[in-house]
């Protein structure tokens, strides 16, 4: 074959083709259980009867969605879901970063390794056992919390039924659980730092702070970029489990999420159509922040395309 014929992608191609080939069983498991499944949201728009199946079912059209807009619950979940992601941004979204150029600094390799794997456990604990232990934990009773609270001269404090900390306990714990699994991503970007540039910083006399602020965040500012544009993405994805064992209905006000409104609205009531509209809104919303956002890194030179 002339090469002169051939497309420079079909060289590329070609020449990586094992690549491509390691890439199948991807495509294939996102295929038959991300792309096929999205078929069913057309019980969104329907009211969805197991018995008579999606064929069968009456349709609806906007109906469920005019249910979910109208209901006297959806703007106290809205903000709900809106003020947690905030804080799970604000608070959340630095700590691996941080915690990253800490250990990339570590000089002493035992200490290191020692370091990541007890930070990384604790993303492998469920969030049954978590919840245990922070219910253990701020018991009024047992708690050692509350213990030390007495033992300064103070009452004990109910806080899992106190609406004004019900978000502080649940985003502190979801970065205690995720923070040493979240800095994977960003030392393997550290990883690709040419060391000369920081021997290059060294002798032009700068100090550790400025190799930091020069080096290391420029270098990983493009994979911060990536992240941070998924982050916003998934706004209104503020996961259900953790927020289903620690919330009651004395702090419904301020922990009710879409999740679990989806659960008890929907899924216990056996709504399985307004379910799935919620999930329906929940995706239009999380698109259009990803696009917007998207935007915004473009204009400071970095986008996810």
């Amino acid at each position: 074959m002339n090469n002169s014929k051939v497309s420079p992608l079909w060289l590329y191609v070609r020449k990586n083709k094992w690549l491509y080939v390691l890439l199948i069983p991807g495509f294939v498991y996102l295929f038959i259980f991300k792309y096929i499944p999205m078929f069913g949201i057309v019980i969104a728009f329907q009211d969805f009867n197991l018995l008579k199946g999606i064929w069968g079912s009456e349709w609806v059209g906007f109906e469920n969605f005019r249910y979910l807009f109208q209901s006297d619950d959806f703007f106290t979940i809205l903000r709900n879901s809106l003020i947690i992601s905030f804080y799970q941004v604000l608070f959340g979204f630095p700590a691996p970063i941080l915690l990253a150029i800490l250990l990339n600094e570590m000089r002493n390799l035992l200490f290191k390794r020692v370091a990541q794997t007890v930070l990384y456990l604790p993303h492998f604990i469920s969030w049954v056992v978590i919840a245990g232990i922070i219910i253990n934990m701020l018991s009024p009773s047992s708690g050692w919390v509350n213990r030390l609270i007495v033992d300064f001269g103070g009452e004990p404090i109910h806080f899992l039924l106190k609406p004004e900390y019900f978000r502080t306990i649940l985003v502190s714990a979801e970065i205690w659980k995720e923070l040493g699994w979240g800095t994977i991503i960003y030392l393997a970007a550290l990883t690709t730092v040419d060391p000369s540039l920081y021997e290059s910083a060294t002798i032009d006399g700068a100090n550790r702070l400025q190799k930091i602020w020069y080096i290391s965040l420029p270098s990983i500012a493009t994979t911060i970029v990536i992240i941070l544009v998924l982050r916003v993405g998934s706004v209104l994805d503020i996961g259900f489990e953790q927020i289903f064992l620690l919330y009651n209905p004395a702090t419904y006000k301020v922990a009710d999420v879409f999740e679990t409104y989806t659960y008890r609205v929907g899924l216990l009531e056996g709504r399985l159509s307004f379910t799935a509209a919620v999930g329906l809104f929940k995706s239009v919303v999380g698109l259009v922040m990803i696009v917007l956002a998207n935007r915004i890194a473009r204009l400071f030179g970095k986008s996810l395309w």
